[in-house]
């Protein structure tokens, strides 16, 4: 009587249906405990599916775990993308770096998930997390609105990327209040956007100047 009720579950899903809520499924799990609380078996039985039906899908956990994570970098860029593109007198760095600091803090299992575990950098070169992350950063790139020149807008976009990663990491911790510099986190990460702008309009001005020199 089980098993037939458990084929009954596993038919509701359509082809893709069970990966895609398998997936939704460990989102869940890991805006409460990060990448230790997705269990395969726990998501299978949450689901009302038999075990072996997950790895129809998925060939194991790390598996699933990088479908996961990617979803979970594409959810964040379309967060920073709306950000950007609202009207607003806040640079479009400003508005990136207060709506990453915005969901780290908020959906902190998830970016715990995405930055925190070694999935990203086991990911293999043009798979699917490689592209969501590469996405995510392009981002932080455009966000600069500064012209290309060598790579100077890629090494400011690292070093922000650092920074607010930094930021998330030890506010989570409860070590990033700003209170010993009388100030909010938020105001905080206006400091390093206007550093950082700073930094780079300097960089591309000397970048400029040395090739005008060496003409």
């Amino acid at each position: 009587m089980r098993s037939q009720l458990a084929r009954k579950s596993e038919n509701t899903y359509h082809h893709g249906d069970l990966r895609d809520a398998l997936i939704k499924a460990a989102l869940r799990e890991a805006e409460q405990g990060g990448a230790e609380a997705i269990s395969i078996k726990a998501l299978a039985k949450q689901l009302g599916v038999s075990q072996p039906a997950p790895y129809r899908h998925f060939a194991d956990r790390d598996a699933l775990l990088t479908a996961v994570t990617a979803e979970a970098f594409r959810q964040l860029s379309a967060i920073l993308r709306e950000a950007m593109a609202k009207p607003s007198k806040q640079s479009k760095l400003s508005r990136l770096a207060q709506a990453t600091l915005d969901f780290g803090l908020r959906r902190n299992g998830i970016y715990r998930l995405m930055f925190a575990s070694r999935t990203v950098s086991c990911a293999a070169k043009g798979s699917e997390l490689h592209e969501a992350t590469r996405e995510t950063f392009g981002l932080v790139v455009e966000a600069l609105e500064a012209p290309a020149v060598g790579y100077l807008r890629e090494r400011q976009a690292l070093k922000i990327w650092a920074a607010m990663h930094g930021v998330v990491m030890l506010a989570e911790q409860g070590m990033f209040t700003g209170e010993p510099a009388h100030a909010t986190r938020e105001e905080l990460v206006e400091d390093f956007v206007s550093e950082t702008k700073a930094a780079l309009a300097l960089a591309i001005k000397n970048a400029r100047r040395r090739t005008k020199a060496g003409a």
